[in-house]
């Protein structure tokens, strides 16, 4: 069975009434596998950081049809490295590879570096997510090094790879 691929994609910041979407995405075997968290995240707990984000994070969503689809965070550094910002993606399994996550890179590099002053991102991605490599590497992600055994995946630790994005041009 074919999907049809167009579909209206709306990026915004995160509100407080997300987190049962959220909640759900996080729910799927498929999404968590993927990411750096623990599975069986409690829905107490994405309903706090939804209604009490803390303020060095940034966080957009990709809806369609009045849900949210997809969860972008940006986390800034301090000090001396403010224009540091740790990026994490996830996109509900049923939208994947349907813009979602080119959507939210989108919007997080035009908000990190056109209005946060951010010049360097960052991200860690398993080794075997191509999907997601591919993605980081059409924004200007690049590989920096491999972060060996670095994270327990289906009772095996499984290496990650450093992507990082500078951006060269600040301020010209």
């Amino acid at each position: 069975m074919s999907r049809d691929n167009r579909m209206e994609i709306v990026v915004r910041g995160a509100e407080a009434e997300d987190w049962e979407d959220a909640a759900m995405i996080f729910e799927h075997r498929a999404v968590i596998r993927n990411l750096l968290q623990i599975p069986y995240m409690s829905r107490d707990t994405v309903r706090d950081r939804y209604e009490n984000p803390l303020p060095d994070r940034h966080a957009l969503v990709a809806v369609v049809h009045d849900r949210v689809v997809g969860i972008l965070g940006l986390h800034f550094n301090t000090g001396r490295q403010s224009h540091v910002a740790s990026l994490g993606l996830m996109v509900h399994s049923d939208y994947q590879g349907r813009g979602v996550g080119t959507a939210l890179m989108a919007a997080a590099i035009d908000l990190a570096e056109n209005w946060l002053g951010c010049t360097r991102m960052e991200l860690d991605v398993f080794t075997d997510n191509d999907v997601a490599i591919r993605l980081y590497q059409k924004f200007g992600f690049e590989t920096e090094g491999t972060l060996r055994q670095f994270a327990m995946r289906d009772g095996v630790l499984d290496d990650v790879y450093l992507m990082a994005r500078v951006r060269t041009d600040a301020g010209s």
